[in-house]
């Protein structure tokens, strides 16, 4: 008997079932049967799941000798489920990484509850990832009434009867009366473990007609069943989902929309209490007055409110702008303040990189220098205390702008300022270039994301000082980011002191915060962004990697910052998930070793000359997509840091046979070291703020 039974029907879905059979079955947690019901598809889905059943113990193919619907094809796979708990699974949406494990735990730490909810997300066909939707918390009735986004066990499912129906919107009757009968045995788990997949054209969701008019059949034999205390407690949420499905151009067309209200309006009055409290929601005051005519002015009422807020919103951002750009032209008539240096980073992001490093040494050695930070609003937090800074877009943002002699960014300042003369513009960058930059990006456009090349070129212009860390970045710039208006200033990287500077106790302090000081072997796991590539998609399973490294490892997982604050991983006693920390310089010291693809943050652990493993299963389509400077896997001196593995299999052995720390790894280090980090010795900043700050200009 397995732990969980996933049921998959599948219909008209042969474009997107592998990706659907694969993300259950390349779970880290194993004990799954999978069935997949093949209601009659016309198409190949049945050799697809018959293909897998072939290779895998774990699946098995039912199949109907007649098209039934989605309800009675679940209701096939019940039949045969063997498992403690059932899963439904829609053929072509996506069981997320991780995510039977995270159920296997709430399961036992909730005590085996009949019903456990948990959270889902949606794909579009452009893949822009968005939440689904669902509030986590308050009545369990009020989450998506839908199979896929819940579990149940199966011996509750059997003893109280359920089934799905055989029509549209099966799923209504059994996941309420399921959610009503567990009573006070249904568990929540604040996790997203389902990828709903959005499909342009040809599923139910996206197919309009009348046929929609079930969602109210559904929910009046629903009610119908319920004694009173459950039709109250149903009757706010039935009204909820059948006014969204009315409102939703894709399921209900202008046509039908009189029709649909009536009958819900028909069946909402016919179970409303006699005597009920006025309706709390506007759904539920237009059902119980049974007014088309007032839910239809209602309706626009609230477009129109939200058109001449989003109207107001505009001009009044307009304005403020145009008065902004007023101001900043005064301001542009004043002199320079000699001592006024303005810093930005990572687009406005807070304090930190090659910009910070030099703003701590300047208060160090040129403390008549006043550093002022641009950071935008919803990063302020991040601003250390004494530090003093202005927000992007603000008044105070562009009088520092105009009157600034010293301009230092790693990226580039908001607003298209215009650089005065006497203006010293520092670009710092913010890594060595292993992917391609700058103009060089034309050649691979799906990297691009309409970037306009001739504002680089203007960005370029802007520059007195082009900051490299290597011989290779020189050059490289000098190529992506052609003008005579500045010239390289080769002094090493500012951030890449502390790697030199930092003592052993001050290393055991820092993974003692991090709460790894306790003697295992630490990894830092920091793949980079993919461009073509939507959220923190890791191309391995961390839980399943951290099992086979064994107990004396610990992993620290960041992802880049494009993605958020939070990698969203598992909960494992060997995985530290540090997307968040502050400094990324922190977790380089704490670690071991470095694991990551394409990071730049390879070559500045480089400095550390620790162990450097690249993990690249799609080294390939990486380089056609983004193209790159040199094959991090071609194992040529000056080019692999370290050793390679292109699975995840051969990851883990790299680890279990000492690899990864050996001569020949240890050999390919130091040359890539030489190469990339000739400037680096923990005097960067010092360099670049005498450059800077303290020496004449002509």
């Amino acid at each position: 008997m397995s732990r969980f039974s996933v049921i998959v029907p599948a219909h008209r879905v042969q474009g997107y079932l592998r990706e659907c059979l694969d993300s259950v079955l390349a779970q880290s947690f194993a004990d799954v049967e999978l069935i997949v019901v093949d209601d009659a598809s016309p198409d190949a889905c049945a050799a697809i799941a018959g293909e897998y059943a072939e290779r895998d113990p774990r699946v098995q193919l039912v199949r109907l000798p007649a098209r039934s619907g989605p309800g009675p094809a679940r209701e096939a796979g019940v039949g045969r489920a063997t498992g403690d708990h059932l899963l439904f699974l829609d053929g072509d949406d996506l069981l997320l990484p991780g995510a039977l494990d995270a159920l296997d735990a709430a399961l036992t730490e909730h005590g085996e509850p009949d019903v456990l909810l948990f959270g889902h997300d949606r794909v579009d066909w452009w893949e822009h990832v968005r939440p689904g939707g669902d509030r986590l918390t308050g009545d369990p009735l009020g989450h998506t009434p839908a199979a896929w986004n819940r579990v149940f066990r199966r011996a509750f499912w059997h003893e109280r009867g359920l089934a799905f129906s055989a029509g549209p919107y099966e799923d209504v009757v059994p996941v309420h009366t399921a959610t009503l009968r567990a009573g006070d045995r249904v568990a929540v788990l604040d996790r997203n473990c389902v990828r709903w997949r959005e499909r342009r054209g040809g599923s139910f969701a996206k197919t309009p007609g009348r046929q929609h008019l079930a969602v109210v059949e559904r929910y009046e034999e629903l009610l119908a069943a319920a004694g009173p205390a459950d039709r109250a407690r149903l009757l706010p949420h039935a009204a909820a989902h059948l006014m969204a499905v009315l409102d939703d151009p894709g399921r209900v067309r202008a046509a039908d929309r009189r029709d649909f209200f009536r009958e819900a309006a028909r069946v909402y009055r016919a179970y409303a209490p006699q005597r009920a409290p006025e309706p709390r929601s506007p759904a539920e005051k237009a059902l119980a007055a049974a007014s088309y005519a007032a839910y239809a002015g209602l309706r626009e009422a609230d477009a129109r409110r939200a058109r001449v807020t989003r109207e107001l919103k505009q001009r009044k951002k307009k304005l403020r702008a145009r008065a902004m750009r007023a101001v900043y032209r005064a301001d542009l008539r004043r002199s320079l303040d000699p001592h006024l240096a303005v810093y930005g980073a990572y687009w406005n992001r807070g304090v930190s990189c090659n910009p910070a490093a030099i703003h701590a040494k300047a208060r160090e050695l040129a403390p008549h220098i006043r550093g002022v930070w641009v950071v935008s609003g919803r990063n302020k937090h991040k601003v250390p205390a004494g530090v003093e800074y202005v927000i992007e877009g603000s008044r105070r943002y562009w009088e520092a702008m105009a009157r600034a002699t010293y301009l230092v960014n790693n990226s580039s300042f908001p607003g298209g300022f215009t650089k005065r003369p006497g203006q010293v513009y520092l670009q710092t960058h913010h890594g060595t270039p292993l992917k391609t930059m700058g103009l060089d990006q034309r050649r691979y456009p799906a990297g691009t994301h309409g970037i306009s090349f001739q504002k680089v070129l203007d960005h370029t212009d802007q520059w007195d000082l082009s900051l490299s860390s290597n011989p290779h970045s020189t050059e490289v710039w000098e190529r992506v980011y052609p003008s005579t208006a500045y010239r390289a200033l080769e002094a090493g990287y500012p951030r890449n002191d502390v790697y030199y500077t930092t003592d052993d106790e001050e290393i055991a302090r820092i993974r003692t915060r991090l709460g790894v000081g306790d003697g295992r072997t630490v990894l830092l796991y920091a793949p980079t962004h993919r461009d073509y590539q939507k959220g923190f998609q890791p191309r391995l399973d961390l839980a399943r990697f951290a099992e086979r490294l064994g107990p004396s490892y610990v992993v620290l997982v960041r992802a880049h910052y494009f993605y958020g604050v939070a990698a969203g991983l598992d909960r494992h006693p060997q995985l530290v998930d540090v997307t968040g920390h502050a400094r990324v310089e922190d977790l380089c010291l704490a670690a071991d070793a470095l694991v990551t693809d394409y990071s730049s943050l390879m070559f500045d652990y480089a400095c550390l000359d620790r162990p450097i493993v690249t993990y690249a299963p799609d080294w390939q389509a990486y380089r056609l997509a983004r193209g790159t400077y040199f094959d991090v896997l071609s194992g040529r001196p000056g080019e692999t840091p370290g050793a390679t593995a292109t699975t995840e299999d051969a990851l883990a052995q790299l680890f279990r046979d000492g690899a990864w720390d050996s001569p020949k790894a240890a050999a390919l280090r130091s040359a890539f070291r030489a190469r990339f980090c000739p400037y680096d010795d923990g005097g960067a900043a010092e360099r670049v703020v005498r450059e800077l700050f303290l020496t004449a200009r002509p």
